[in-house]
């Protein structure tokens, strides 16, 4: 960014150009003050390269005065900056990656495939957030901790997938997991987000009993209930014939998922497409917004120098030139 900070002095400007454009259309050609009683003599003589440059004086003087303006309206040089202040959610991502996910209701794939592109895409709005994963079937583990690295846990996303642990639905350790890992956490919000499909078959940990224990550590879980109503086609590979398709019912426990979040003050969602399961995770991502202060400020350099001292040089140029070179018989 660039301006003048008073730049009523560039009407100076205005007065050198008029002075350079009255010099050339008039004064340029006035009479000579010194006269002869026949200049046949001297027309026939051609004007020395001395005389045609004689003009530079009043250039330089002019521009001189351009630079000097210039000095005296400030010109200032800025830079527009901001200082951001965040205050980040912390969030567990919980992830069922146990059989039934192949699940392919969400066509053309099955719901864990659709489960990370989804979760991919809540992550990217999420810039200011440390964001976890931890994934279950029988049992549970951490596949990445809070990280504001993203790009760390897109890395640990891709790596999930099936047989990663026995299979089985061991919501409750999973919850217990999550919660741990946002205990010693600072951030003033602290999130589970629990994807699942079907009802707690595993596990020490009852899914309720995890829930209190989440309450009591003021982190609040919302569940999502993936996969439509009815029977859901899964895929099975026969050495035989190939892979061939059998239907089974969904078993998607909605009312501990619904408890599970009543208890911590989360929301309960029914995920039955994929649209349906990105609109659910843009849901949550505005309900739990982070605390961003943004202050703008403009920095502005000084300018002055630089054209004072160029319009100062053109002066000492133009005055020394006057009196060595081009100096004039009065």
């Amino acid at each position: 960014m660039f301006r003048f900070q008073d730049p009523i002095f560039l009407i100076f400007v205005l007065v050198a150009i008029g002075l350079l454009v009255y010099y050339f259309k008039f004064k340029k050609a006035r009479v000579a003050s010194i006269r002869y009683s026949d200049v046949n003599l001297v027309r026939r003589l051609k004007p020395s390269f001395r005389l045609r440059e004689r003009h530079i004086l009043a250039v330089l003087r002019a521009v001189a005065i351009i630079f000097l303006a210039f000095a005296l309206a400030r010109p200032q040089s800025g830079r527009k900056g901001q200082e951001t202040s965040s205050e980040g959610v912390d969030i567990m991502l919980v992830l069922d990656i146990s059989g039934s996910m192949r699940a392919e209701d969400f066509k053309p794939h099955n719901r864990l495939y659709v489960a990370k592109q989804v979760i991919k895409e809540f992550i990217e709005g999420r810039h200011s957030d440390r964001i976890g994963l931890v994934v279950f079937s029988k049992k549970s583990f951490t596949q990445c901790p809070l990280t504001l690295d993203h790009g760390v846990l897109f890395s640990f996303l891709d790596l999930v997938d099936f047989g990663m642990i026995e299979d089985g639905t061991a919501i409750g350790l999973a919850i217990a997991n999550a919660v741990n890992r946002l205990r010693e956490s600072d951030a003033k919000s602290k999130v589970v987000i629990l994807l699942s499909d079907g009802r707690n078959n595993a596990g020490e940990i009852d899914p309720l009993t995890a829930a209190q224990a989440a309450k009591a550590m003021k982190v609040k879980i919302h569940t999502i209930g993936a996969g439509k109503p009815g029977n859901a086609p899964y895929p099975v590979d026969d050495p035989i014939f190939g892979r061939r398709y059998i239907y089974i019912e969904n078993e998607i426990d909605e009312s501990t998922l619904m408890q599970i979040a009543q208890i911590t003050g989360g929301e309960y969602f029914r995920a039955k497409d994929e649209k349906g399961l990105a609109h659910i995770y843009k849901q949550i991502s505005l309900m739990e917004r982070s605390e961003i202060k943004v202050k703008e400020y403009l920095q502005y350099n000084e300018l002055f120098s630089n054209y004072a001292f160029v319009g100062l040089v053109l002066l000492v140029v133009e005055i020394v030139l006057a009196n060595t070179r081009y100096r004039k018989i009065p």
